[in-house]
């Protein structure tokens, strides 16, 4: 098998040839996102360069060489999280390996698996929602831009990146509906709300994205980009990442906020507002149930702490 030269590559260290042909497997046979290659790609170079400090390759590694780069890796700061995705990518370059008959013994297989706190989702309120949409009342283009970017990523749910991906082609006006690419290139069709659709007309009216066009567009997706930056060039991810800060500290809620905080916030709220959870599953796009089904465990503890700043007979550790 010849590597293919896809572009997840970073500057720094190379990686042998088995490694490199193991990501570009990942990249198009199991279209598997660039983010996740170049996090994999981060791992196997750590890796690598801990086998060769021990005289060894991927191709002659063992249990104790696998565990002691990992614990390397603990003692060096990551965390579970890190350390567990680092452990995936070495179970899957040497299973890789062992499939492809490159190798006769997967020596990850009786590493066990790292153990991950769980992390909940962390949402805001409807009513800091609202906060947030209240700094985009102004009519300036910018002000326009934002507000159609705060209310489709609350309105759909979508992922940040999903978000900057979107070019006008994906937007249905007929049906309601925005397609979106997601994680692995899977697409899915996501249904666009009342205020998300009223936003992004106004967005696409005369009073807004033709304000941000560029007399020439510097590259060719630009053109198709539905979000555009001051500079008439498509929005990215860090770019949106901008405008959330942007109103979150115009809002007071700064310390509240991270890039998927609205993603977040509309899983619970429409779990809370009685969703099934199949539906908001296909909306988020998860693949499992399992990762959709933390919003309930949120909703349920909004729940109770609602209850407990509500309800007179709600301290339980009084006695009475």
């Amino acid at each position: 098998m010849s590597p293919v030269v896809i572009d997840v590559s970073e500057s720094g260290p190379t990686l042998s040839r088995h490694a490199e042909e193991y990501l570009t497997w990942l990249a198009i046979e199991q279209g598997r996102a660039r983010n996740t290659i170049l996090s994999y790609r981060r791992d196997l170079v750590s890796y690598e360069a801990f086998l060769a400090g021990r005289g060894h390759t991927v191709d002659d590694a063992d249990v104790a060489s696998v565990e002691d780069h990992l614990a390397q890796r603990r003692a060096a700061g990551l965390g579970p999280a890190s350390v567990s995705r680092a452990l995936a990518a070495l179970r899957g370059l040497h299973r890789f390996l062992l499939e492809e008959g490159e190798t006769t013994a997967d020596p990850t297989a009786d590493v066990r698996p790292v153990r991950t706190p769980l992390r909940l989702p962390k949402a805001i309120d409807e009513d800091e929602v609202g906060r947030l949409l209240d700094t985009t009342t102004k009519k300036d283009p910018a002000s326009i831009r934002d507000r159609a970017i705060l209310e489709v990523l609350y309105g759909t749910g979508m992922r940040v990146s999903e978000l900057a991906g979107l070019s006008l082609s994906d937007l249905a006006s007929d049906t309601g509906l925005v397609r979106v690419l997601g994680k692995g290139d899977k697409e899915r069709l996501v249904p666009v709300g009342r205020c998300a659709r009223r936003a992004l007309d106004t967005w696409l009216g005369p009073r807004g994205r033709p304000d941000f066009e560029p007399r020439r567009w510097a590259r060719r997706g630009d053109a198709e980009a539905v979000f555009l930056n001051a500079r008439g060039g498509r929005l990215t991810r860090q770019g949106v990442w901008g405008v959330l800060k942007k109103r979150a500290r115009a809002a007071g809620l700064e310390d509240r906020v991270h890039p998927h905080v609205l993603r977040h916030s509309c899983a619970t709220h429409m779990l809370a507002h009685g969703a099934d959870i199949r539906v908001v599953q296909e909306l988020l796009g998860h693949s499992s149930i399992a990762t959709t089904q933390l919003y309930t465990k949120v909703s349920l503890e909004h729940l109770r702490e609602a209850y407990d700043r509500a309800h007179p007979r709600a301290d339980w550790g009084s006695g009475q």
